[in-house]
């Protein structure tokens, strides 16, 4: 059986580990905060990680992993997993690496279409860090001659993360840029991923996607549908542009259509939710 160290322990993992119960013998499970350690799933081995030292115990569950899935943002520093943990995991007994990463890395293309072959765009110094913890990884797979998947997501939704929960709370948001689209993926599409990654020992990057790069306010319009709601008025982008984090602005600044070939034809991924629109009527059903 396979000991899973998940660092940290997030919410592509929380489902991960929920829908594969038995897959692993052991899960190892990292977080900041005391806080967030308490919330870890009953069955997972908890452990404090701050990016900047790594505990005797924690050194010792590391050294007796085989699967490391990864996400930990990368600091001016680098990755900090492997700043921290980086000898300890090659001498021990990792087999396989899976690392979360995002879309973001390819950077603005006025609306075309980016793959796996792209050269990436960054455009800000976060997701420069982003691609350099990407190469960071690669390096460390060759030196200790194991596959290493990164895995670049999408915008993420699924249970209690979603335009039906936003609408619900009074907290969406149709902001309208003509011409911007983004791609987006279910949670339970990211674990079907890993899972194919790491039964097949993929080696490489993959672009974790749906099938329909769509404008922002669509997904809004779709679940306002499903509720019976009218959707929200739609608020010009310069005007909600004025109270958005330098991420956030980042973020509309690239505008992109990711396809999603290598998931489905190379690892044989088969989406449940293709587009946001099954993946939101399926929420709403569970719901109902």
């Amino acid at each position: 059986m396979t000991t899973l160290a998940a660092l940290g322990f997030g919410y592509c993992v929380r489902h991960l580990v929920a829908r594969e119960p038995t897959a692993f013998s052991r899960v190892v499970g990292t977080a900041r905060t005391a806080e967030r350690l308490a919330d870890l799933p009953a069955g997972v081995l908890p452990f404090l990680f701050d990016g900047e030292s790594l505990s005797t115990l924690l050194a010792e569950a590391l050294a007796a992993t085989d699967l490391i899935i990864a996400s930990a943002p990368p600091d001016v520093r680098g990755d900090p997993i492997l700043r921290c943990a980086g000898k300890v995991l090659e001498a021990g007994r990792l087999s396989q690496v899976v690392y979360l990463t995002t879309l973001g890395v390819y950077g603005d293309h006025g609306g075309g279409w980016v793959d796996e072959t792209t050269p990436p765009r960054a455009g800000s110094p976060r997701l420069e860090r982003r691609l350099g913890a990407e190469q960071e990884w690669f390096a460390f797979g060759q030196r200790r001659g194991i596959p290493v998947s990164v895995l670049r997501l999408a915008g993420i939704y699924g249970p209690g993360r979603n335009a039906l929960d936003q609408l619900r709370a009074g907290q969406a948001r149709r902001i309208d840029k003509p011409g911007q689209v983004f791609n987006r993926i279910h949670v339970e599409d990211i674990a079907r991923t890993i899972s194919a990654a790491v039964a097949k020992r993929f080696d490489g990057i993959l672009n974790v996607t749906d099938d329909l790069p769509a404008p922002p306010g669509d997904p809004i319009a779709y679940a306002a549908g499903l509720l019976g709601l009218p959707a929200p008025a739609a608020i010009p982008f310069d005007e909600a542009a004025r109270d958005m984090s330098p991420m956030a602005l980042t973020f509309w600044a690239a505008n992109k259509r990711v396809a999603n070939h290598r998931l489905k034809d190379e690892l044989g991924v088969s989406l449940a939710y293709p587009t946001y629109r099954e993946g939101l009527a399926a929420l709403h059903g569970a719901d109902a």
